[in-house]
């Protein structure tokens, strides 16, 4: 690796697993967060450097991350963090990744495509599970179908949390739904749509949901209709269909902060066996204007490990250069077979371009 890397909430779950990932591949990140005593206890335990601070106050974190060459951001929920430390890194010209899958945040982030390339910065949102797999199979599909008009993404299997990655589907919840329509987002119902989808173990039941991909798929590919999806069961889907009524009330800031000092108590994150046994499916379609169609599907590992393999490996290739000054998607940056370089990830062309039943 070329530079220096900080890794900002290095001591948070997701965080943890990715320093321990950098050291053990001989990287030598410096940690760094707001809690002083978890992240000396973290900088002690691997052998790094680290730095304390929160992200209140810009000129803090400017001086901070200045000396910098990356700043790997795994502090969620990054409708909190991601804008501070974009900010310090465009002014100081310091490359900048996260692990955001948050539709309005990586919006955020993509509007400042031209800011940062005019700094010499390069902004890769989205280097975790959520998005890198998905944003691989859905420029791969690209790929087969160059005019496709519709993106349709389904993963399966998310049966693993953090309490970072609970407290930010607990934020979300301001956008309960999300789909891409003629280019554009736009904000719809809890459970929009349920559709079916044959995956590996069976035929799933799926929601939409306003993941990552609805952003970031079309910055890799421009397809305008793009539309994702998650497996869970008929009852749990009955059930976000009968309660969306409910959601203003717990997007409401008290009852949502509440919500979300309740998942950093009693959500821990799956333990290393739990990990080992987990698995994720993803499937995808394009289809074009004529109506011709192309399917592929994805496994991967827990979406953990995966995201740790994945974070560490951007972090470098950002470090080396490779993806250039400005905004890009984890595809855009590394290529769509990115997602295939880590081990146990394997993916299916399952439908080459053919003309869809009418």
């Amino acid at each position: 690796m070329e530079g220096d890397l900080l890794v900002y909430g290095a001591y948070g779950y997701t965080g943890s697993l990715i320093t321990e990932r950098a050291v053990a591949d001989g990287l030598d990140p410096v940690l760094a967060g707001r809690s002083a005593e978890r992240v000396e206890a973290a900088a002690t335990e691997r052998g790094c450097d680290h730095r304390v601070f929160s992200l209140e106050h810009p000129t803090v974190v400017e001086r901070r991350v200045a000396d910098a060459d990356a700043v790997l951001n795994c502090a969620g929920p990054f409708e909190d963090t991601a804008e501070p430390l974009v900010d310090a890194c465009c002014r100081t010209g310091t490359d900048y990744l996260d692990l955001a899958g948050n539709v309005d945040v990586l919006e955020a982030t993509a509007a400042r495509d031209a800011e940062a390339a005019d700094a010499g910065v390069a902004l890769v949102p989205g280097v975790g599970f959520d998005v890198v797999p998905t944003d691989c199979l859905a420029a791969i599909l690209h790929g087969l179908l160059p005019e496709a008009e519709e993106l349709t993404i389904a993963i399966d299997g998310l049966g693993t949390f953090s309490p970072g990655t609970a407290k930010s589907m607990l934020r979300g919840l301001d956008r309960p739904g999300a789909v891409r329509r003629d280019g554009r987002v736009e904000t719809v119902p809890v459970a929009y749509k349920r559709r079916s989808f044959e995956f590996p173990p069976g035929e799933t039941t799926a929601v939409t949901v306003p993941w990552g991909d609805v952003s970031a798929a079309y910055y890799s590919t421009g397809i305008p209709n793009i539309e994702v999806y998650a497996g869970v069961p008929d009852r749990v889907a009955d059930a976000m269909e009968r309660t969306r009524w409910l959601v203003p009330a717990l997007a409401a800031g008290p009852v949502r902060r509440a919500a979300e000092a309740v998942a950093g108590r009693v959500v821990s994150g799956p333990t290393a066996d739990e990990r080992a046994q987990s698995e994720t499916h993803v499937w995808g379609e394009v289809v074009d204007e004529d109506g011709t169609a192309a399917r592929a599907r994805m496994r991967t590992p827990d979406t953990y490990d995966l995201t740790a393999a994945t974070a560490v490996e951007a972090a470098r290739r950002v470090l080396a250069g490779e993806a250039g000054d400005g905004f890009q998607t984890p595809a855009s940056a590394f290529g769509p077979e990115f997602a295939e370089a880590f081990e146990g990830v394997e993916r299916e062309i399952l439908t080459e371009p053919e003309r869809v039943a009418q």
